[in-house]
């Protein structure tokens, strides 16, 4: 790494910081950051303001700092070693952390946080969560260190915790590859106009709705009819067993449906009795029913509209993943391309309740399959160079590339190795079988030659034209005999071009066999 000439929390500090990625941008680059999206990143990085850092997050940084100050020595002696702050680049200056503490030889950094009951619980399970080590990882990263102690302390050694991190290799693909892709992003980034927190507005207030009502029912006997009505109503039937049950029943059904016609009836005759009344009743209805239908029309068209944002949001992503993934395929060469890359952009959407937490949640899932792609691409890449070095005159046995790239590299290696050496050695065999057929029919045909007959043709292959022997009648009866063999069971006769049967032929032979001449 390279150290800067420079001390911490000063302005020159703070714009070398704008000019490279650092580390605590890290966790928010990867979408896992507490306090900032990868969105407010992106517009920090672009537009060169950063947020404003308000009074309670000023303590808390001036409490985490007494605290790194005071438990220091507490550390260095643990580590038998002094630790100095210090601010670097990575060798490709495009990566910048600032240590709270480096060893005197450079292997080893550490890094500080405020005590908190969950940060200890999770040091010393010595499992950090994602916002904690993408800082750490990028620290290794710049410092090539070979291992980061994380500690946790309010300052004094009672409430002091520290856990060794050591570079996980997935995780500084990962790192590498987001930061990559930011760049990328950062370049074609187009700041969106600042949008104030949308606050909802009603239509104008209705005035008071005033109402004074004077009178009173001069005669009715309501008290009367509501008590004998509630007695009959009660004294009605409902246990239908009989034909009689049910012929009640369907008479009662339309006796009380003229009963509410009659008192619905009587109802608009008291009303109308009382204009004013009526009137202020019917404009109260009115304007609650148009209060409703407006209510019902607005909400269907709240929920539709926020649906299609949604789609919107969740189709534009999807298109941005095609087109870069059409990219990588293209700078592939088109022998093998990417296998499909898993995102989950509906699942990005689900609890968020404004569009701007909506845009911010799927551009992170966006931004994290494209690095997940880039990363795949790198290793198709390597191993497309792999098998264009190590198959030449080979590639037949190779032609399932597309499977063999996904592979990593040692696996690759070793699927090469094994089926070279499998087909050598099947050659091998095929060559020493062949080599062997060559040697039997040249011993057949040197062995023909020696008793003055045809070389024997060997299966598969076409023999060679030669001149038809000569022989004597009782020679040719004898091999016409000895060709018969095969189809000779329990003494069948068999004649052969010389009249002589097969038997008779091998009789003659035993019995006089100079006289053969064969």
């Amino acid at each position: 790494m390279k150290i800067l000439n420079l001390t911490q929390g000063t302005p020159e500090w703070h714009a070398a910081r704008s000019n490279y990625f650092t580390a605590s941008e890290a966790p928010a680059m990867m979408g896992e950051s507490k306090y900032k999206s990868r969105s407010q990143l992106l517009k920090e990085k672009s537009t060169g303001v950063a947020e404003k850092v308000s009074e309670s997050k000023q303590f808390l940084f001036d409490k985490g700092h007494a605290a790194e100050a005071s438990i220091r020595p507490h550390i260095e002696l643990e580590l038998m070693d002094e630790l100095f702050p210090a601010t670097a680049v990575s060798d490709c200056e495009t990566c910048l952390a600032s240590f709270d503490g480096v060893t005197m030889d450079e292997s080893t950094i550490w890094e500080h946080k405020l005590y908190s009951a969950g940060l200890a619980d999770n040091v010393r399970a010595g499992n950090l969560e994602p916002h904690y080590y993408w800082q750490l990882e990028h620290q290794l990263l710049v410092s090539g260190a070979e291992k980061a102690i994380f500690t946790t302390s309010d300052g004094t050694p009672d409430a002091c915790y520290s856990m060794e991190y050591v570079s996980v290799p997935e995780r500084r693909a990962a790192l590498i590859a987001g930061w990559q892709q930011f760049a990328q992003d950062l370049a074609s980034y187009q700041p969106e106009a600042e949008q104030l927190e949308a606050v909802g507005q009603a239509p104008e207030t209705l005035p008071a709705l005033r109402i004074e009502v004077t009178g009173m029912v001069t005669a009715s006997n309501l008290k009367q009819f509501h008590d004998h009505a509630v007695t009959v109503f009660k004294g009605i039937n409902t246990e239908l067993q009989t034909d009689q049950h049910f012929a009640d029943a369907e008479k009662t059904v339309k006796w009380c449906k003229e009963v509410e016609q009659r008192l619905s009836a009587a109802k608009d005759h008291a009303l109308s009795q009382t204009q004013s009344i009526d009137e202020l009743f019917r404009a109260i209805d009115d304007i609650s029913e148009q209060a409703r239908g407006k209510r019902l029309e607005l909400e269907k068209l709240v929920k539709a509209r926020k649906t299609q944002i949604r789609d919107e949001i969740r189709m534009t992503a999807a298109e941005s993943m095609t087109k870069h993934v059409d990219q990588i395929n293209q700078s592939l060469g088109g022998d093998v391309r990417l296998p499909p890359i898993p995102t989950d952009f509906a699942g990005a959407m689900k609890n968020k309740r404004t569009i701007s937490s909506l845009r911010d949640a799927v551009d992170t899932e966006l931004a994290r399959a494209k690095i997940e792609a880039n990363q795949v691409a790198d290793k198709i890449r390597l191993n497309l160079e792999t098998l264009r070095n190590e198959t030449a005159g080979f590639e037949t046995l190779f032609a399932d590339s597309q499977q063999l790239v996904l592979k990593e590299s040692d696996d690759l290696k070793a699927v090469i190795t094994a089926r070279i050496a499998d087909h050598k050695t099947a050659e091998e065999r095929r060559q020493a079988a062949s080599t062997q057929r060559e040697n039997v029919e040249q011993a057949r045909g040197a062995e023909a030659r020696s008793h003055g007959a045809a070389p024997r043709a060997v299966p598969g292959r076409d023999p060679r034209p030669q001149q038809e022997p000569q022989f004597s009648e009782y020679q040719r009866g004898y091999i016409d005999g000895l060709k018969a063999f095969a189809h000779w069971k329990d003494g069948t006769q068999y004649v052969g071009t010389s009249g002589k049967t097969l038997k008779q032929a091998i009789q003659e032979f035993i019995e006089e066999p100079a006289a053969s001449n064969f």
